[in-house]
C-alpha cells in the first residue's frame, strides 16, 4: 500500500511539473493538492528505506510513461475509408461528391444523418457529417432542405479545374482568376480584408472561399461555398447574438477543432461544459468590457478563472480569438497563428471547452480553453 501511495504521488509531482502552457499563461496547481504532497513528501525522504525505493519507483515512472506515450491514439485506432471523389456536374466544386441545389434526402442517402445540428451566421444551421471526424463536412440546408452551403477542411474536395486539398495559392488565382476585394450588401460595399490567409472568388452565383495554411507553403487547407442568395440574405458581415447562435459557433468550434487534429492523426477531444462556463464568462467580460486578453482587467489568469470554478487539471492551455464574421473564419484564423495551432494540435489536451460572446456591435469573442485530466487519476 506504500509503494502504491508513493507511486501515485510522485506520478503527480511528474505531471505538474510540467510546463505545457502556451500564449502568456502560468502554471497553476491549487494550493491544498501542493501543501499536502510536500509534507508527505518531507515527512518521508529522511528515511533510507524510503529514498531507496522512492528511486526504485523513479525507474518504473520513466518506463510506465515511455509505455503511455508510445500507446496508439484511442481515436485514431480504426480509420475510415475515404470516399472516391468524382468531378461536379453542376457546379465548378463538389464537397464529398455533393454539390449545391442538391436534396437533404440525396445527401443522407448517400452519407447518412448528421452527427451533429447548430445555428450559423446565415441563420441557418451547419450540419455535421462525419465518422469520428474523418471524412468530416459541414452541410447548409435552405427551409426547403436544398443544400446551400458547403465547408470541409479535409481532403473532400473535387473540382473540375483539378483544385484540391494541397493545391498551391499560386494554382487557385491562376485557374479562378484575381479574387473579389469587395462584397456588396445592399447599399454597403464591404471591404474583404484576409491577409493572404484566403481567397473569396464569386463563381456560377455562389462565393467560394479558399483558406491557405500558412505553415504548409500556403496550400489549400480549407473550402467553403455558399449560394450566393443565401450570403445575399445576411444584411451586415456579422450576425446578431443570440443564444442559440453563441451555441452553434462554441460547437462549430470544437468539431472544427477536432477535424484538424484528425488531419494530424492526434487524439480527439472530448467536450466539457464545466470548462465551456469558464470560457464563456471571460468571454463575456471581454465583450463588455472590450479588450482582448488572456489576463482579465482584474489581473487574474486563465488558472484563477478555473480555479474559481473548481476545475482540477493537469496542464491547460487557451486560445483567443476576435471579430471574426463565423466559427470557420476564427478557427482558419487560429490554425494560421503558430502559438495557437500549437494549442489545437498538442498530443497531450484531452478535454476542450469553448466559450462565445458577442459585443455591442454583434461582433464575437471566441475562447478556447484545452485541458488535461490525466487518465491515471480517473482508475
Amino acid at each position: 500500500m506504500k509503494r502504491f501511495i508513493l507511486l501515485i504521488i510522485l506520478v503527480f509531482i511528474g505531471y505538474v511539473s510540467k510546463s505545457l502552457w502556451e500564449e502568456r499563461v502560468q502554471q497553476f496547481v491549487p494550493l491544498t493538492i501542493t501543501d499536502s504532497i510536500r509534507s508527505t513528501v518531507d515527512s518521508v525522504k529522511e528515511n533510507p528505506e524510503i529514498n531507496f525505493a522512492i528511486d526504485t519507483l523513479n525507474q518504473q515512472l520513466n518506463s510506465l510513461f515511455l509505455t503511455l506515450n508510445n500507446q496508439p491514439s484511442e481515436s485514431n485506432d480504426s480509420k475510415v475509408e475515404r470516399p472516391k471523389l468524382t468531378a461536379p456536374k453542376d457546379q465548378l466544386f463538389s464537397i464529398h461528391n455533393i454539390e449545391l441545389g442538391e436534396s437533404r434526402a440525396d445527401v443522407e442517402q448517400e452519407i447518412g444523418k448528421p452527427k451533429r445540428t447548430s445555428k450559423n451566421e446565415y441563420g441557418v444551421s451547419w450540419d455535421a457529417y462525419h465518422e469520428n471526424y474523418q471524412n468530416f463536412i459541414m452541410v447548409a440546408y435552405d427551409e426547403e432542405d436544398i443544400v446551400r452551403g458547403l465547408y470541409t477542411n479535409q481532403d473532400m474536395i473535387a473540382s473540375s479545374t483539378g483544385i484540391k486539398l494541397g493545391s498551391p495559392k499560386q494554382t487557385i488565382q491562376e485557374q479562378l482568376g484575381t479574387p473579389e476585394s469587395i462584397m456588396r450588401k445592399g447599399l454597403v460595399n464591404y471591404e474583404i480584408n484576409s491577409n493572404g490567409e484566403y481567397d473569396v472568388f464569386q463563381l456560377d452565383n455562389n462565393y467560394v472561399t479558399i483558406f491557405y495554411d500558412k505553415h504548409e507553403n500556403n496550400t489549400v487547407t480549407a473550402i467553403q461555398v455558399i449560394d450566393e442568395e443565401l450570403e445575399q440574405n445576411k444584411n451586415d458581415f456579422y450576425t446578431e447574438s443570440s443564444q442559440e447562435q453563441k451555441e452553434g459557433f462554441e460547437y462549430q468550434l470544437f468539431d472544427l477543432t477536432n477535424a484538424s487534429r484528425e488531419n494530424h492523426d492526434l487524439p480527439i477531444l472530448t467536450w466539457d461544459d464545466h470548462v465551456r462556463e469558464t470560457a464563456r464568462e471571460h468571454s463575456m467580460d471581454m465583450a463588455e468590457n472590450q479588450y482582448l486578453d488572456h489576463t482579465n482587467l482584474q489581473g487574474q489568469s486563465p488558472f484563477d478563472h478555473m480555479k474559481e470554478d473548481n476545475i482540477r487539471f493537469i496542464t491547460a492551455g487557451e486560445n483567443l480569438a476576435y471579430g471574426q464574421f463565423s466559427s470557420i473564419f476564427a478557427h482558419e484564423g487560429l490554425m494560421n497563428s503558430l502559438g495557437h495551432r500549437k494549442n489545437i494540435l498538442q498530443e497531450s489536451y484531452e478535454y476542450l471547452g469553448v466559450g462565445v460572446a458577442f459585443n455591442n456591435e454583434s461582433q464575437p469573442y471566441l475562447l478556447k480553453i484545452f485541458i488535461v485530466i490525466s487518465r491515471l487519476f480517473r482508475i
